[in-house]
């Protein structure tokens, strides 16, 4: 069994098709959610993701094992398309959960991959688009109390694109894994980090009850940690739907 968000069809396919023929789950997940990243046309994770405020695509990814309850993630990473790839080896290749910036680039390098730029010519149009129409539509506030209304743009009705893909999957042994990748809030203030690299916000496993993944606005989670009290509650006996609720 595969399941995804609705952007991750050709990742669930892939997901399945490796387990069938005896792939660990998480190495699977891994490799469901590579197709997304490496496809320009969806502009909210890996190649061709929206890029932060001064034009730079930054990457998040995190992997959880249910059969060893290990994890591995990334944040913040630039020039490198598969942020995935690079959660799987923090796991497997260290002693670390999470490396982020410049050190999570030094230790996929180390590890054979290749710097990309990863803006694409689209990806870019779109980030000069919002330049140029800046107002209160940018994560830069002025002083203000908690009664304050109206004084960024969060709330407002436009469009900024959050996006982010999980997939979560159990294998022929039954045992369970799951990843979260994303290029995270689109025009970001350089270094902001959301929930998809937050073991226990972005995702969470328990092999024994269950799997929960996280996308759209990183914020609203990481003062929650959905994920993890999702699989909580399960533990409890909720059914997934009234866990999520």
């Amino acid at each position: 069994i595969a399941i995804s968000s609705a952007n991750g069809i050709r990742a669930v396919t892939k997901a399945v098709e490796l387990i069938r023929f005896g792939a660990d789950a998480l190495d699977a997940v891994v490799a469901g959610v590579n197709i997304i990243e490496d496809d320009p046309n969806d502009m909210t994770v890996g190649y061709g993701g929206f890029p932060n405020e001064d034009g730079v695509v930054e990457l998040d990814a995190a992997v959880m094992h249910g059969p060893t309850h290990r994890a591995g993630a990334v944040a913040s990473i630039r020039n490198i398309k598969n942020p995935s790839k690079v959660a799987k080896l923090v796991m497997e290749r260290s002693d670390h959960v999470l490396i982020v910036g410049e050190g999570a680039l030094r230790f996929a390098k180390a590890h054979g991959f290749i710097e990309e730029n990863l803006l694409t010519d689209r990806a870019r149009a779109e980030w000069l688009k919002w330049k140029e129409n800046l107002s209160t539509k940018d994560d830069w506030l002025p002083s203000h109390t908690a009664d304050d209304k109206d004084i960024g743009g969060i709330l407002a009705p436009y469009h900024r694109n959050t996006g982010t893909i999980h997939c979560s999957a159990i294998d022929l042994k039954g045992n369970i894994s799951c990843v979260t990748t994303t290029s995270g809030l689109a025009y970001k203030i350089p270094g902001r980090v959301g929930d998809s690299p937050i073991i226990g916000a972005g995702l969470y496993c328990d092999n024994e009850v269950g799997a929960a993944g996280s996308t759209g606005r990183g914020e609203a989670n990481l003062v929650n940690c959905s994920s993890v009290m999702i699989v909580e509650y399960m533990r409890q006996g909720k059914s997934p739907e009234q866990a999520c609720l």
